[in-house]
């Protein structure tokens, strides 16, 4: 380990040197590239802010222009990528959300069918619409089992032929698509063959545009190369700063910023003009930064609200400026490509910024107020000229060049506190595409943003009932009886992200919001639970009493085959169920599925153990690990007697996951799995994390059984006593 520090810190060292070799007052930082020091804003104990000189401005813009021109030269730069047709779009995809497939705009289980146009008519009703979609089928839920990232799309509803369906339904409404590629997943099923030949092979086969490189510093040129060779060119999104030199494959970037008060200029923007970066800033409420900032520089924004389950929804005033950037930006589009691009063009008034693009002989400013108040009157000094007219983009209006002494003449408009400002110069009358957005940003900006609401709410949470069962005074065969006593409910989600921001893991009924860390003490009746998960031979039972089979079998009962179970494994746990198919079970037995708070009593007792046999970890007492590429599959029931509880209760932790509650809001269906599972992924902290203690859960993202169904997720029933 320290030896790989210790080459870590070499490795970081010379790349920091190769970047400050060139000769710049002004060297990148990151992904941004400072303004000038006259445009810093600082309290008086910093110096103060000082006015701008005369020319330096353009002192500072031949500096980065000169390290433009060389940094290109340094690595080669070849930008022949961009002239590919069929990756075109992206220099126009403004608007991008990472949606998960579990939100339920996107899919309807009760359907069981993509429901696209519902999921882009919300959008559009809230922010105006997106230009490219991100869509997730992975983290968090992948390592549950063994499927790899692309086992999870081939797992979605339909499999293959209905995600390519479903990838035309966005593209019939003119938005591209983009998968995930996760290169930290090599703990799951090997894929057979290269990774770049496996996620272009995919691709092609549902017709996908795109790949963001989950986690990479760059996604590698042999990926596009593998796209490229089987005809069916891919634009490639890194999430973290790629080299300069990868610049010339990985046409889109994100953008993960520092947001002082003076915007930055993104350096991969300014390389090439015709790379897109989507600024992405999942966790904050407030999302005023990220769209100002994108507007400055002519990008676009990751408009994510769906974070793992987790929902951090976008503000009504935010949603609104987010409306009228993107209207702004796809009608100005050609410009913002613009080789010429001069940012920091000089404004007149304190903390008001903007950018220039020159196309031809016109020219479009976008202009950013960061100050916490509104700004009015003379904002831009322009040429006197008679032919040339300007358009006030924003409000829609022309307006009418000022003279000022000394023979100045300026443009005088106002721009709303935190607000935008788009300005074009013409020699002649705006073109239709113009004409349109002016008169839509007439009719939108007669409202001032100040009046929709930025006020930040947690989308709450519904525990999805579980009926009660026919009470009974004697033990079911196979069941155990658990006496009614006062019990702390005691437990904490084990989410990777989220912290402990309300909203994360889910919202019991006694509670006001979701979080993560959960206590309550409450009275539980008595109860009947099963002695053992249930099995692949009670399960067939079902089967063959019932003929039960669900309108979504993809995946059920993976590893049976004719109708039966493999030979010897009559008393593993049956896995490859949904919750679904459990409660089917359950409801043909005269059973349910355990509420979360009974199996844990069940499992722990009332002295809050942290195992069903006490509080240290005692490995010989749950299956082996399997720590493997593909699942062996879990240990019979009857296998580990020292595991038990203190109720006599078997296999409750580390076989197989079991179902309990289900959790519901607006946009995701959720479910709780308790006692964890014998399959361990290994290389990635990214895989879904095990819960062997009796104090924690984890939480399972649901879409549709064909997705939801694991080889790591089994069941047992409770029946209520009288």
């Amino acid at each position: 380990m320290k030896s790989a520090l210790f080459c870590t810190v070499i490795t970081i060292s010379v790349v920091s040197a190769a970047g400050s070799a060139q000769d710049s007052k002004f060297p990148p930082k990151d992904q941004q590239i400072p303004a000038p020091e006259c445009l810093a804003s600082r309290g008086l104990w910093e110096g103060g802010s000082k006015p701008c000189a005369q020319n330096e401005h353009e002192l500072w813009l031949a500096d980065i222009t000169h390290w433009r021109n060389e940094r290109r030269i340094r690595i080669g730069y070849d930008g022949s990528r961009y002239d590919l047709p069929a990756l075109k779009w992206t220099q126009s995809s403004f608007m991008q959300p990472q949606m998960m497939v579990h939100d339920r705009y996107f899919y309807d289980p009760v359907a069981g069918k993509y429901t696209v146009d519902r999921y882009l008519d919300d959008l559009e009703k809230r922010y105006g619409g997106i230009d490219a979609v991100l869509i997730w089928p992975t983290y968090p839920n992948m390592g549950i089992d063994d499927r790899n990232q692309h086992d999870m799309i081939r797992s979605m509803p339909e499999g293959v032929a209905g995600v390519k369906q479903m990838v035309e339904d966005f593209h019939r409404r003119g938005v591209r698509v983009l998968f995930p590629m996760m290169m930290w997943d090599q703990g799951t099923r090997d894929p057979g063959m290269a990774w770049p030949d496996a996620i272009a092979k995919l691709m092609a086969e549902i017709g996908a545009d795109g790949i963001n490189g989950d986690t990479q510093d760059g996604v590698p040129l042999a990926f596009s190369q593998a796209a490229d060779r089987i005809g069916h060119p891919l634009a490639f999104e890194p999430e973290v700063s790629p080299s300069d030199e990868a610049l010339a494959w990985n046409a889109m970037t994100w953008g993960q910023y520092e947001f002082p008060f003076t915007p930055l200029v993104d350096k991969y923007k300014w390389l090439e003009p015709r790379h897109m970066v989507n600024i992405s800033d999942r966790w904050n409420r407030s999302k005023t930064d990220d769209l100002q900032f994108a507007f400055f520089n002519g990008v676009g924004w990751e408009s994510w609200e769906n974070i793992w389950g987790i929902w951090n929804g976008i503000t009504p005033r935010d949603a609104e400026s987010t409306r009228r950037v993107a209207s702004i930006e796809r009608a100005v589009e050609p410009f913002l490509v613009s080789k010429d691009w001069e940012p920091m063009f000089p404004m007149l008034r304190y903390g008001v910024f903007a950018s220039r693009w020159p196309l031809e002989s016109k020219t479009v400013w976008t202009i950013v107020n960061r100050n916490e108040y509104d700004v009015e009157g003379d904002q831009m000094e322009v040429p006197s000229s008679e032919v040339t007219r300007y358009f006030d983009l924003y409000h829609g209006i022309e307006l009418k060049v000022q003279g000022r002494p000394g023979r100045r003449s300026v443009l005088s408009f106002p721009i709303e506190a935190k607000g935008y400002g788009a300005i074009l110069a013409s020699n002649g009358a705006p073109d239709e595409t113009i004409s349109l957005l002016m008169m839509k940003m007439k009719a939108a900006s007669a409202t001032r943003l100040s009046s929709f609401s930025h006020e930040w709410k947690v989308l709450p949470q519904q525990i999805v009932a579980i009926p009660a069962t026919k009470a009974t005074s004697q033990a079911p065969p196979g069941m155990i009886k658990i006496p009614e006593a006062d019990f702390l409910f005691k437990v904490s989600g084990i989410e990777i992200e989220g912290s402990n921001d309300i909203g994360v893991d889910v919202q019991y009924s006694w509670e006001d919001a979701p979080r993560r860390f959960h206590e309550h003490l409450m009275r539980l009746n008595s109860f009947y639970i099963d002695e053992y998960p249930v099995t692949n031979a009670q399960f067939k039972e079902f089967m063959d009493a019932t003929h039960y089979r669900p309108k979504d079998d993809l995946n059920f009962l993976r590893g049976w085959s004719n109708g039966t179970f493999p030979k010897g494994w009559e008393k593993r746990p049956v896995t490859w169920v949904s919750q679904e198919d459990a409660r089917a079970y359950a409801s043909w037995a005269g059973k349910r599925l355990p509420h979360e708070w009974e199996w844990q009593y069940a499992a722990q007792g009332t002295d809050g153990r942290l195992y069903p046999w006490g509080n240290e970890w005692e490995a010989s007492f749950v299956p082996l690990p399997d720590k493997s590429r593909t699942m062996r599959g879990p240990d019979p029931v009857e296998s580990h007697s020292k595991g038990a509880s203190s109720f006599g209760v078997m296999d409750m932790v580390g076989n197989v996951w079991q179902w309990t509650e289900e959790f519901v809001d607006d946009h995701t269906r959720a479910a709780i799995l308790r006692g964890g599972s014998y399959y361990q992924p290994q290389g990635s902290m990214w895989y879904f994390p095990q819960a062997y203690r009796l104090d924690e859960h984890g939480k399972l993202l649901l879409m549709a059984p064909s997705m939801d169904r694991s080889g790591a997720i089994g069941f047992r029933c409770v029946v209520d006593a009288q």
